[in-house]
């Protein structure tokens, strides 16, 4: 009974190792502005200040909420001053840079 319950645990593993982790659900404005009603997340107005802080006049370019293994995240493509594209990964419930990176 062991050996069996072994095995198929391993072969659960197995499926989840191939399959890899689950894409992003992108939400769309109407799930935002629910979430946001509701205190879930953060204003994006708020989370720009914080950018802004970060890098001073730069320009956004692109925004989108996504949910990824289970967090709510906004990815953000910012244009900085000095012409460097940035894409950020911005924790939508407390504002914390997840991941920011140059972008290619």
């Amino acid at each position: 009974m062991i050996r069996h319950n072994a095995t198929a645990l391993s072969l659960l593993l197995a499926c989840a190792l191939v399959a890899g982790p689950l894409p992003a659900r992108d939400l769309d404005q109407d799930e935002a502005l629910r979430l946001r009603r509701e205190g879930v997340i953060m204003p994006f107005e708020q989370l720009m200040q914080r950018l802004e802080r970060h890098y001073p006049g730069a320009t956004l370019l692109e925004a989108e909420l996504e949910e990824e293994d289970g967090v709510l995240v906004y990815e953000v493509e910012i244009l900085t001053t000095t012409g460097v594209v940035r894409e950020l990964e911005l924790d939508a419930r407390d504002g914390r840079i997840l991941k920011d990176e140059e972008d290619d």
